[in-house]
């Protein structure tokens, strides 16, 4: 069972999951963090520090949220918009770099304060 980030990450991006995660599996959308579900261990790091509680096990994912295990999935299996092919597993978030877009779901969200 993966983590996957959720909504509350949109626009708030603290980062600290990144520093806390021991295999460099959490890669940067434009306005919200992705866990890449094929090189994530679980071990649950990275939730504990969130401090907006955006991260939870795919299963655990509050109803409210749920659109965004399948859409965690789908920012490394499909094509992101103006890209050709999708991410995969890089091995690695930091040698990779921002990716500087997100998923559908995530881009049609409304902006918001991050300081909110």
């Amino acid at each position: 069972m993966p983590y996957v980030i959720s909504e509350p990450c949109v626009d708030k991006m603290d980062r600290s999951c990144v520093a806390e995660c021991p295999v460099d599996c959490i890669y940067q959308g434009e306005r919200k963090m992705y866990i890449n579900p094929d090189e994530c261990i679980d071990c649950g790091q990275c939730e504990t520090v969130c401090p907006v509680d955006a991260i939870t096990l795919d299963k655990q994912t509050p109803e409210q949220y749920a659109a965004h295990v399948a859409d965690n999935i789908r920012f490394f299996a499909e094509p992101l918009p103006g890209r050709n092919e999708p991410i995969g597993s890089p091995g690695g978030a930091e040698d990779f770099g921002p990716v500087g877009v997100d998923t559908e779901l995530v881009a049609a969200l409304e902006p918001r304060d991050p300081a909110v």
